[in-house]
């Protein structure tokens, strides 16, 4: 006789599938034949919205104008139409059971016990005796005095050093001298790009790192099960924690913790008023870069497969989930993997843009893993963004990946790391629904 816990992924399947007939058979009770109809008229609505969101992006003056209203008109029309013709509520329950059916469908192809992502730590370690943290107390707005780090990381026995924002320090510098005055544990309360920086030294010396996530967005805590509503918490490490091996990536000689982009993204980021004003940087910036003569034609080879005339790439330390993953957007499954992930992005005008609603499958958008990709372009330099930081890269950038080279310790208690649910493979999800 099957357990509770055996049946359950049975019974979320059958519901999956339940949900998606529904999905299917609300509009056809109501319109008919015709939903097939207004299906169409949907789909019409979303490749006109992105097709207006390109305009609007790579083009000025009245183009940009024209994309604007087109990609909010689109979707308000579509909207109207289904409101006059008594189909607006049919079409946001089909929607909504859709939805059910796919979060259902992932439920039920997860396997057991991928839940928190702790297998991997190696359990409680003992307490460093000098540990070493660098604060950077611009970080985050002021989450250094907020949360009074210095304060308790030094009630923790720390050795806490803060960076001076009148000076510029080299980060790596002030860690390597702490290593030789005889840390055992480096650690960071900043952003990924300082934190990518100390890494590296704690890596190269073989001493663990703990990661304080005291910076604006802090993707790598996020991704070791870190708490970022409550930075303090990560000195528990000191005391009482785990310690597991991470990968770090390289670009060149430069480590990342989170990601590198090259192309489009890179060069708005290393427009000096980024930083102030990020929205309107961009889209003074966008239509230069991407149809005009500063856009960018990167090429990529990752052992046998090659792309040209890219006007983005993301290179990141382990593959990020797929893009459009609403329930964790931007989030990695793991980062043990030894892989690179890779996103290549070619928009070449408005119909590959009109193509884009497909997600991932549109024909712009090309993902992949590899052990080590080369960056190329024309020129003898190109701007990159390691981790949010602007640097020049001599060309080729070769990006590699070394594995478990980097120790991290975390507290014992966290909340953890996303469960790594799979894609709606309906097949599979049939044939669990069937007890096969």
């Amino acid at each position: 006789m099957r357990s509770a816990s055996s049946r359950a992924p049975v019974l979320w399947a059958r519901s999956a599938l339940l949900a998606l007939l529904g999905s299917v058979a609300v509009p056809l009770v109501v319109a008919g034949l015709k939903s097939v109809l207004w299906v169409l008229v949907g789909v019409a609505g979303l490749v006109l919205t992105a097709v207006g969101v390109w305009w609007a992006l790579a083009h000025t003056g009245v183009v940009r104008a024209v994309g604007t209203l087109v990609s909010v008109a689109a979707p308000l029309a579509v909207l109207a139409l289904y409101a006059v013709h008594d189909l607006l509520w049919p079409a946001c329950v089909s929607l909504g059971l859709w939805v059910l059916a796919v979060v259902a469908a992932r439920i039920a192809l997860t396997p057991a016990g991928a839940d928190s992502g702790r297998r991997r730590a190696r359990g409680p370690v003992q307490p460093p005796r000098r540990p070493w943290i660098l604060m950077n107390p611009n970080s985050g707005g002021g989450k250094v005095a907020r949360f009074h780090l210095a304060e308790r990381a030094r009630a923790a026995g720390a050795g806490v050093v803060l960076l001076d924002p009148a000076r510029h320090q080299d980060v790596a510098e002030l860690a390597r001298r702490a290593v030789a005055e005889g840390a055992d544990l480096l650690g960071v309360a900043g952003g990924d790009g300082t934190q990518a920086l100390v890494a590296e030294v704690a890596a190269r010396h073989g001493l663990p790192f703990i990661v304080i996530p005291a910076g604006t967005r802090n993707h790598f805590a996020l991704d070791l099960g870190l708490d970022r509503d409550d930075p303090a918490a990560a000195l528990e490490a000191l005391t009482d924690g785990d310690e597991f091996r991470v990968d770090l990536g390289f670009a060149a000689d430069r480590v990342f913790v989170n990601n590198v982009s090259f192309g489009t993204y890179a060069a708005v980021v290393a427009d000096p008023a980024y930083r102030d004003q990020k929205v309107r940087t961009t889209l003074r910036e966008l239509p230069d870069l991407l149809t005009g003569d500063r856009a960018p034609s990167l090429r990529m080879r990752a052992g046998r497969t090659r792309a040209e005339g890219l006007q983005a790439l993301l290179v990141s330390n382990n593959p990020y989930r797929r893009a459009l993953d609403v329930d964790r957007p931007g989030r990695r499954v793991c980062l043990d993997s030894g892989r690179l992930g890779v996103l290549c992005v070619h928009v070449g005008g408005t119909a590959q843009a009109a193509q884009l609603v497909r997600g991932p499958g549109a024909p712009g958008l090309r993902r992949l893993t590899a052990r080590e990709v080369v960056v190329e372009t024309d020129a003898a330099t190109v701007p990159a963004g390691i981790d949010g930081e602007h640097v020049m890269l001599p060309v080729p950038v070769v990006c590699r990946i070394v594995p478990g080279t980097l120790r991290v310790r975390v507290p014992r208690h966290r909340p953890g790391s996303p469960v790594a649910r799979p894609a709606a493979d309906w097949p599979r999800v049939a044939r669990l629904a069937l007890g096969r």
